[in-house]
């Protein structure tokens, strides 16, 4: 039976765990499958079998009815030509003839044809009997496996209906899911573009007209200063351009080396080479000015950590340098100390 859905919540996390049910039950649909496959296939093998034995006692039986058949015919043309010649046919042969002497042998080739006939009608009786005592328990046999059979298919049909129904309910289930999740992010996204926008009107007039004042704390802490006084700037692939001059922009590793470059340390513009020179830092010991790393040896991305779950960045083309919350997830690569 597939999973209903709760009163209240259409939460992403409720559709994640109802997805996560689904596909528990689709798993073992699709064992039970199976298993219902191999009983299936026993069924009929033993149906089959059966059919087997019927028609291997029904092929004997045929055999001895021809023998007798043929036995009969032939004893019976002798006696019609017998008939017919007024015996001649019996004095051609020396078994058949009046002579004394071999009245012995003509009287035993009557015992051998007579015994012959006689076995073979005996062996048939006998295979009659057989079948029939077999044929009774071949076919109560027969009907069982025949229900075996179609119960098993019958099974299979019902499972299979099972396994499309909870298919197409996971798939409606990440439907959903990956509709609820673009939702958020673009609200998300357009939240933090109407902040940087707010930004950046609120510094065009005068901020952008004037250079940035250096930072007036050391280290960590003025690495941070110096990043968050450029919030609003625009993301521009490979600049390194604060506020005040003529074309201010910033890239992710543009914005962090420039940062520590204000408070006298030098970082390469590329996230990559920074995540390499930096030392690295325990996520539990995270400091304000610690750089946070993403993809494969850092090289997709960088951002400053500035302290309570917050970081800065320079995110992507269309975007401003803004703060957001501190991502763990995906690509995360690690965090360093430069």
């Amino acid at each position: 039976m597939l999973v209903s859905r709760p009163a209240v919540g259409d939460t992403i996390s409720t559709d994640r765990a109802i997805a996560a049910q689904i596909e528990a039950q689709l798993a073992a649909a699709q064992a039970k499958m199976s298993a219902l496959s191999q009983q299936y296939d026993a069924a009929a093998n033993q149906l089959a079998q059966i059919n087997a034995n019927i028609a291997s006692t029904k092929a004997a039986i045929l055999a001895d009815q021809k023998q007798v058949a043929a036995d009969k015919v032939t004893l019976s043309k002798a006696a019609v030509s017998n008939y017919i010649t007024a015996g001649a046919a019996s004095n051609q042969n020396p078994i058949f003839s009046g002579n004394q002497k071999t009245l012995g042998a003509a009287n035993e080739y009557n015992k051998i044809v007579a015994g012959d006939i006689t076995a073979a009608v005996a062996a048939l009786h006998t295979a009659e009997n057989t079948l029939t005592a077999q044929e009774t328990t071949l076919q109560t046999q027969q009907t069982q496996a025949q229900q075996a059979v179609a119960a098993e298919r019958a099974a299979i049909s019902q499972n299979a209906q099972a396994v499309a129904a909870q298919s197409a309910a996971l798939a409606q289930e990440k439907g959903k899911i990956a509709q609820l999740v673009q939702a958020a992010q673009a609200a998300q996204l357009a939240a933090q573009q109407r902040t940087a926008r707010a930004v950046l009107a609120a510094a065009s007039s005068s901020q952008f007209s004037n250079a940035a004042p250096p930072p007036t704390a050391p280290g960590g802490a003025g690495a941070v200063q110096a990043a968050e006084g450029q919030l609003g700037v625009p993301y521009r692939w490979g600049a390194e351009s604060p506020k005040g001059s003529s074309d201010p922009g910033f890239d992710c590793s543009g914005l962090t080396a420039w940062s520590w470059g204000q408070v006298g340390v030098g970082l390469a513009h590329y996230s990559g080479a920074q995540m390499a020179n930096s030392a690295p830092v325990p996520l539990s010991d995270l400091q304000p000015g610690d750089l946070l790393f993403y993809g494969p040896g850092g090289s997709d991305h960088v951002a400053m950590y500035i302290g309570g779950g917050q970081m800065v960045e320079a995110p992507y083309t269309g975007a401003y340098v803004w703060n957001s919350p501190v991502r763990l997830g995906g690509n995360f690569a690690g965090a360093g100390r430069p």
